[in-house]
């Protein structure tokens, strides 16, 4: 006898109670929402947060982040010498 494959059906989300559009968290949308705080994020935290090696980090924040518009990268050094990233709305770079 053959199985007869299962399969989801299209209305699980809804039965979740999940909103149709909702979109699962990226890992943009993280290092993005770390770099808003008021202290920014430090390379090693957004490395922790988002799995990627320094150079992928830089590579976001010198090739998405400073292209948004309306937002300016501004860096920082902090107590201990390391470097701080954080982002100011309403102004460009």
């Amino acid at each position: 006898m053959a199985k007869k494959s299962s399969l989801k059906s299209k209305t699980s989300s809804r039965s979740k109670g999940l909103k149709p559009n909702t979109r699962p968290k990226t890992k943009k949308q993280t290092c993005i929402n770390l770099l808003k705080r008021p202290k920014g994020a430090s390379l090693a935290e957004l490395q922790k947060a988002t799995g990627w090696q320094p150079h992928s980090v830089r590579g976001f924040l010198s090739g998405t982040v400073k292209k948004m518009p309306g937002v300016a990268l501004v860096t920082d050094i902090d107590e201990s010498g390391g470097r701080r990233y954080r982002i100011e709305t309403g102004k460009a770079s």
